[in-house]
C-alpha cells in the first residue's frame, strides 16, 4: 500500500460535486473509494465515512421532506443539512491532508 494523502484531500472534496450535479458528489467518492481502498493507505477508513455521510445525509433529507408542511421546519432542515453538507468535506480534506482521520458529524454507521 502507498501513502496518497492528495487522493484523500480530492476524495473528499468530490463530494462538493452535489452542488453542481445531483449525485456527482456520491458516485466519484464511491468509485474512488471501491477502486483505490486496497492500495492506498487510509482510503478505506476514509472511502467509508464519506459514503456513511453521504447516504445519512440522503436519509435526512428525505426525513425532512415532509416535514416542510409541519411549520417549515423541514426547509430549515435542508437549509441545515446543505451547510453541512457543504462545510464538511473542506474540514475532512483538510484533516486528510494533515494524516488525520476523518469525521462526520450525524453519520449512521452502514459500513
Amino acid at each position: 500500500m502507498r501513502q496518497d494523502k492528495q487522493l484523500l484531500v480530492i476524495t473528499h472534496l468530490t463530494q462538493l460535486l452535489d452542488v453542481i450535479t445531483v449525485l456527482g458528489g456520491f458516485i466519484v467518492p464511491l468509485i474512488l473509494w471501491l477502486t483505490q481502498k486496497d492500495r492506498i493507505h487510509q482510503m478505506d477508513e476514509h472511502g467509508k465515512s464519506i459514503i456513511n455521510f453521504q447516504i445519512s445525509m440522503f436519509i435526512y433529507a428525505i426525513v425532512c421532506i415532509p416535514l416542510i408542511f409541519l411549520f417549515g421546519l423541514g426547509i430549515l432542515g435542508l437549509i441545515l443539512i446543505g451547510i453541512i453538507c457543504f462545510i464538511f468535506p473542506i474540514i475532512n480534506a483538510i484533516k486528510a491532508s494533515n494524516g488525520e482521520s476523518p469525521y462526520y458529524p450525524l453519520s449512521i454507521k452502514i459500513f
